[in-house]
């Protein structure tokens, strides 16, 4: 069954085209960067873990809050996701914690993949929606999105250990034998000839084509691949996971807020101080910004102890009991982001608001 077509943009053509061709085009530049000065083949140095970690990754999970400061009252109606996720991300973060440390960060590291994995999916999944495609080629859809995301993932779990990994080394299962990537490669091809296949003839027959799905799936496909199969370097990791994922994020929150505000204004509703913040790029990055440093402060006084130019002060080493609820603690924005998201975006009558702040009814 299609749909009504709405637009083949998500945003509009400029914004789309910032927000996730311009996304690439700054991960690709700084991988440029990094061959030039030779940082390929280091840890990502600190001013690369300022701009990319707290910048936009550690911002963009904190972004999520301007989502849930936008609900207003209706935010009661789902106190069980508000209030009751944090809860339980953090007594399970403790008991995951407890088990061991390890177990700990690989619990957390899978749930960040699958995160990270369903997000390019939900971008495919709202451009197919405002494109009215409805069940028209969504399953290969879904396997070319897919097979660009978990395609590198299994070339990583077959060639551990790897000079970069996703919090820490060991997070990743190792044992994956190299005859499962390979064969993966050979079936994402013949996924991939597939697609561009089904979207060439969906523009020769003078349908409404997807220039921001198409974008989303070649991006993806190339800074995944580059940024693990190509590339054994934390540097080239850093900059090709962070911000293709945490910018246009930031931009979805951002664009929704400031419809919402403008929805709110003209049924001339009073503006609350998120309406009149959120929608504002400054006042909307600062907070942001702000709450990412101290965070990170946390960590690395706390925990990790590596980047002390960056994060002054005195370097403090709790016991590991206190470890056991601090760590859960720090790790209670990303892993409450990861759950929050699985509901947040959906179009849903529970989303209704947020949904139609993207043109989507």
């Amino acid at each position: 069954m299609a749909l009504r077509v709405i637009s083949p943009w998500l945003f509009g053509k400029r914004a789309d085209f910032l927000l996730f061709g311009g996304s690439a085009g700054v991960a690709l530049l700084f991988l440029g960067i990094g061959h030039v000065t030779g940082l390929l083949d280091e840890d990502a140095p600190p001013w690369l873990f300022l701009i990319a970690v707290v910048g936009v990754d550690v911002a963009h999970v904190w972004s999520t809050g301007w989502r849930v400061l936008s609900e207003g009252r209706a935010a009661s109606r789902r106190l069980w996701l508000y209030a009751g996720v944090p809860v339980a991300a953090w007594c399970a973060g403790v008991a995951a914690y407890s088990v061991s440390p390890l177990f700990f960060w690989r619990v957390l590291a899978y749930l960040a993949v699958f995160h990270f994995v369903r997000q390019q999916y939900g971008w495919v999944s709202l451009y197919r929606r405002k494109n009215g495609e409805g069940h028209d080629g969504r399953l290969l859809d879904a396997a070319a999105i897919y097979g660009a995301t978990l395609t590198p993932l299994l070339f990583w779990h077959a060639h551990l250990p790897r000079k970069f990994q996703w919090f820490l080394r060991g997070d990743f299962l190792s044992g994956l034998p190299e005859g499962v990537s390979r064969a993966a490669f050979v079936v994402y091809a013949g996924i991939f000839a597939a697609w561009v296949g089904k979207e060439l003839a969906r523009a020769r027959a003078n349908r409404p084509v997807s220039w921001g799905k198409i974008l989303i799936v070649f991006s993806t496909a190339a800074t995944w691949f580059l940024g693990i199969v190509a590339f054994d370097s934390d540097y080239a990791f850093t900059v090709l996971n962070v911000f293709v994922h945490g910018i246009p994020y930031m931009g979805l929150v951002w664009f929704t807020s400031k419809a919402r505000a403008e929805t709110r204004r003209e049924a001339g509703e009073a503006p609350s101080l998120v309406d009149r913040m959120a929608p504002r790029l400054v006042p909307f990055i600062a907070p942001l910004l702000l709450v990412a440093f101290l965070e990170e402060w946390g960590w690395d006084r706390l925990v990790w102890h590596d980047h002390a130019v960056l994060f002054p002060g005195p370097a403090l080493n709790p016991g590991a009991l206190l470890l056991a609820l601090i760590v859960p603690l720090l790790a209670l924005p990303q892993a409450t982001h990861y759950v929050w998201d699985a509901f947040f975006w959906k179009v849903k009558p529970a989303n209704a608001a947020a949904v139609a702040a993207l043109g989507i009814r």
